[in-house]
């Protein structure tokens, strides 16, 4: 059986997730991965070209069978001074030397390799899957560190929607903490020095309080205030393994007594509504048939899919898919969508239900799963209630 052709890899794997996810190596130079895949029993040869002062580093530490410097593929009239074109041209002159006269590459690969592997009379193949399946299938040591990721994600969770569900209502109902206005902003610092403390960067997470999170991906800015649901969604990345948490959980100052009863109403659909979805996932199942589970639990309970048409006014609906795929990036296939793809064992996804209500706000509970063969396991612990006293 013949076999595919040699794949090749290339950027800065500190910045190009898909040749870092190959030799689990990071660094800020250019580098370049050629896998020639093997025959029989012999396994496919990785050959990784590395900037000369990482090469020591990386025979230790990466993943590959065979590390060299783009100095060792020297051209004739000498490798540019751009360290980025420099290997691109060891890597032509490199599978130049094997024989090799036609390659595929993934989606990622920068435009400037391409045009030197051409430059050489290599062919050169997009294939749009490369590396996309294996990706999804998280292997032990990856889904250790989701475990690890969404373990802090879930305690800084729990300390966040603790702190709204603690404080002080004072004039207006304006939330206070420690004295002073509990606001968006405020509370989005207090999570991302958690975070910091703990060796995990944090992009701009969601606090949004009242109408604002009407909108799904509002940041959420001002005060916050007595019986108003507060998004919270948080998802850091550990800044050593790079892998990320993702969690969501609504939070009422005063809890359901205090909330109104369309947000009680609300909450209630997406619960059970994220439990359905969770119980619809395993392996062979597509995503589309886990987002279709979530829909007819929202029309059960009388609420509509989709944006609100222009215009319109008054609206409640659930605005995005169940869920997606997480690991090195916080949004990566999987969907749980429309034409969402089978699912695999090794599957990582957030089941997110989420409910949007003009004038009023939102409600979403998100948590973090594993696929297996029969089913999925869960990464989450804490409460999805409106109560956090």
């Amino acid at each position: 059986m013949a076999q595919p052709p040699v794949a090749v890899f290339a950027g800065i794997p500190a910045s190009n997730l898909s040749l870092f996810w190959q030799i689990r190596f990071s660094v800020g130079d250019p580098a370049a991965l050629v896998i020639n895949p093997g025959g029989g029993d012999r396994a496919a040869a990785r050959t990784l070209l590395i900037r000369d002062i990482e090469v020591s580093r990386a025979r230790q530490s990466a993943r590959a069978d065979e590390v060299f410097a783009p100095g060792d593929f020297e051209i004739s009239g000498g490798l540019s001074g751009d360290r980025e074109v420099a290997t691109a041209q060891a890597l032509a002159e490199c599978l130049t030397r094997r024989g090799i006269q036609a390659v595929r590459c993934d989606r990622s690969l920068p435009a400037l390799f391409w045009h030197h592997l051409v430059a050489r009379g290599i062919s050169v193949t997009c294939d749009q899957d490369l590396g996309v399946l294996e990706r999804r299938a998280k292997d032990a040591q990856e889904v250790g560190w989701l475990r690890e990721a969404q373990a802090v994600t879930e305690r800084a969770m729990d300390m966040a929607c603790r702190i709204v569900g603690r404080a002080r209502a004072g004039a207006g109902g304006v939330l206070q903490h420690d004295g002073t206005d509990l606001t968006s902003e405020r509370l989005r610092s207090i999570i991302d020095v958690w975070l910091l403390e703990r060796g995990y960067e944090n992009p701009t997470g969601i606090v949004a309080g009242g109408p604002q999170g009407a909108d799904c991906h509002d940041h959420g800015h001002g005060t916050l205030r007595t019986g108003e649901p507060v998004i919270v969604d948080i998802f850091p990345r550990n800044k050593s393994t790079r892998y990320w948490g993702d969690c969501t959980r609504t939070v009422v100052h005063g809890g359901t007594a205090a909330a109104r009863p369309e947000l009680v109403r609300m909450h209630a659909a997406v619960v059970e509504a994220k439990a359905a979805a969770t119980a619809a996932t395993r392996a062979g199942v597509t995503g589309e048939a886990v987002h279709g589970v979530t829909a007819r639990v929202m029309a059960a309970h009388g609420f509509a899919m989709g944006l609100p048409a222009e215009g319109e006014r008054n609206w409640c609906r659930m605005t995005h898919g169940t869920g997606h795929g997480i690991g090195l990036e916080v949004h990566e296939p999987p969907l749980l969508a429309a034409k969402g793809p089978m699912l695999v064992v090794g599957d990582t996804l957030t089941i997110e239900p989420g409910l949007y209500a003009d004038g009023i706000g939102g409600v979403r509970v998100e948590d973090m799963v594993i696929v297996t063969e029969d089913g999925c396991e869960s990464l989450n612990s804490i409460p999805e209630g409106l109560d956090w006293e």
